[in-house]
C-alpha cells in the first residue's frame, strides 16, 4: 500500500485533488473491512470534498466531509503516518459550514511527517503516480504502463535506464509533461516492435 499511498498523497499535495484518489480507489476496493479500508475510503472522501469546494459545490463538500469524518473518526491521529489530526478537525469545519472555510489553503498531506511533493517518490510510487496523471491528462494509459515494465526490467537489469529517468521527467516537469510523453511513446514503440521481431523469429 505504502508505494499508493504516498503518490496519490503527492498528487493530492501539487493540487490535483480529484485525481489524487485514482491512486488509492483499487486498494480500497479491494480492501475487506477495516482500519485499512476505512482509512483509505475517507481519505477519497477527503480528496473528493476539496475537488467540490473548488466549483463552490458546498452541499456535496459539507456531505462528504460529514461522511469522510466518520470513516476517519476512530482511527489513530497518525494511522499509516498519515497527518489525520490535520484532516480530521479540517472536515468538521467544512461538516460545519463549508462557506466559512479557507479554501486557498486546504491541509497538505504529510507522510512520516513529510509534505510529499514528486520529487518525494521513489520509483513505486512515481510509478503509480505516473498512471495516475496520465489517466487523469488524457494521455494513453497503456504507453505509461509498459513504460514502466520497461523500467522495471533496466531497474533489475542495471539500477537505471532511459525508461526510468522519463517516467520521473514525466511525474515531476508539469510544464514539460507532453514533450517527455512523446519521447516515452516513441521509446515503448520502438521497444514493443523490438519484442515483437523476437517473437517472430522464436514464434
Amino acid at each position: 500500500m505504502d508505494a499508493h499511498l504516498r503518490a496519490g498523497i503527492a498528487v493530492y499535495n501539487a493540487g490535483r485533488y480529484h485525481a489524487a484518489h485514482d491512486a488509492w480507489e483499487d486498494r480500497w476496493l479491494a480492501l475487506d473491512a477495516g482500519d485499512d479500508e476505512r482509512f483509505l475510503h475517507g481519505l477519497i472522501q477527503f480528496t473528493a470534498v476539496v475537488h467540490h469546494a473548488q466549483s463552490e459545490n458546498w452541499s456535496g463538500a459539507q456531505g462528504l466531509a460529514e461522511s469522510a469524518g466518520g470513516y476517519l473518526g476512530d482511527l489513530p491521529p497518525d494511522y499509516r503516518d498519515v497527518n489525520l489530526d490535520a484532516v480530521r478537525p479540517f472536515l468538521e469545519r467544512v461538516a460545519a459550514d463549508p462557506e466559512a472555510v479557507d479554501w486557498a489553503h486546504p491541509p497538505k498531506l504529510t507522510h512520516h511527517g513529510d509534505t510529499l511533493d514528486y520529487e518525494s517518490l521513489d520509483f513505486d510510487a512515481t510509478a503509480v503516480a505516473a498512471g495516475v496523471l496520465a489517466e487523469a491528462d488524457g494521455y494513453n494509459e497503456d504507453i505509461v504502463a509498459d513504460a514502466v515494465a520497461y523500467a522495471r526490467d533496466e531497474l533489475a537489469e542495471r539500477g537505471d535506464g532511459r525508461f526510468v529517468g522519463l517516467l520521473f521527467a514525466f511525474v515531476r516537469e508539469r510544464e514539460r509533461r507532453p514533450v517527455v510523453y512523446h519521447r516515452l511513446r516513441d521509446h515503448v514503440r520502438r521497444e514493443r516492435q523490438k519484442d515483437d521481431d523476437v517473437k517472430g523469429l522464436f514464434g
